[in-house]
């Protein structure tokens, strides 16, 4: 995705969070602006210098982190002290230290799963939602996206990455159980093949370009931190979200979702945007990934809107 060229953060570094884990962050925009937190997505694939692209620096105030493990996070990948609760309470406590009272939430395919757990605990502190690709972290999402549901539309894809799978054994088990050996060429193949398996159907452009967009993200933390999480349900009760909905049903949010979106099924926003009373929907005519050009627009514009 095409950047601007000034996209220089105005602060930056590590803030230690506890449990032996240190938190890449940035801050970037407009001390004095709007304030916003940036949630990204996997969990595990860490922010960019293209996520900038969607905040106007003389307006915005936008805080960035990698998650637990994610990117520039240390330790690299670490599965350690890592859960959907912990992320919450690192939120907490990252915006304390720089000075964040209440934020705007902007977060797209798992960021707008963590922006939703955050905005049912701590609605207080969530002046609105900027959402994309949601995904509701539930067993209809799960399953469509790695109990066999892509095959559906894309089975060339799902068999590469199923025929890794030692016979009589879970799909996630042992893509994790491969990616945490010691042996690093192993480690490395099966994170490749985990995060190449997504990047196929991330966006509308061509399969053949799955490894140009690897190389735009931290795809091994990503596929290591996704697994996991995955494989532990996100640390979510059943339908935690949808269940709760009640807690966030004022909260102004805007979902931006793709027609197209083979990760996220745009069902899962339809049922999300019906439980809220503040809510816009935005469907268009795109896959999962931000960059996609209509993602990209209405993500700009919605975030002007929501902000006004």
């Amino acid at each position: 995705m095409a950047t601007s060229k000034n996209i220089e953060s105005y602060e930056k570094g590590y803030i230690p969070v506890g449990d032996g884990h240190e938190l890449y962050y940035e801050l970037y925009g407009n001390p004095k602006g709007i304030p916003v937190l940036f949630l990204h997505g996997g969990p595990g694939a860490g922010f960019s210098d293209s996520d900038k692209d969607f905040f106007d620096k003389r307006r915005y105030n936008v805080l960035f982190f990698d998650q637990r493990g994610t990117s520039r996070s240390l330790p690299f990948g670490s599965v350690e002290n890592n859960t959907t609760q912990y992320l919450v309470k690192d939120i907490n406590l990252i915006m304390d230290q720089l000075g964040f009272e209440k934020a705007y939430v902007f977060g797209g395919s798992w960021g707008s799963t963590l922006a939703l757990v955050y905005a049912i605990h701590h609605p207080e502190r969530v002046l609105g939602l900027i959402l994309r690709g949601v995904w509701l972290a539930n067993e209809y999402g799960i399953e469509h996206y790695i109990g066999g549901g892509i095959k559906e539309f894309f089975p060339d894809v799902w068999n590469r990455f199923a025929d890794l799978v030692k016979q009589g054994e879970k799909p996630v088990d042992y893509y994790l159980k491969q990616m945490l050996s010691k042996d690093t060429k192993v480690s490395d193949r099966y994170a490749y093949e985990w995060a190449r398996y997504e990047m196929s159907f991330y966006t509308i452009r061509k399969i053949e370009e799955t490894d140009d967009l690897l190389d735009t993200l931290s795809y091994k933390s990503m596929a290591i931190l996704e697994a996991y999480y995955i494989k532990n349900r996100c640390f979510l009760s059943e339908d935690f979200i949808m269940k709760n909905v009640d807690k966030i049903k004022d909260i102004k949010t805007t979902i931006v979702q793709g027609r197209f979106d083979f990760i996220c099924p745009p069902v899962q926003a339809f049922r999300l945007h019906g439980g809220l009373n503040n809510s816009t929907l935005n469907i268009t005519t795109a896959g999962h990934s931000s960059s996609d050009p209509e993602n990209k627009k209405k993500l700009k514009s919605e975030m002007r809107r929501i902000t006004g």
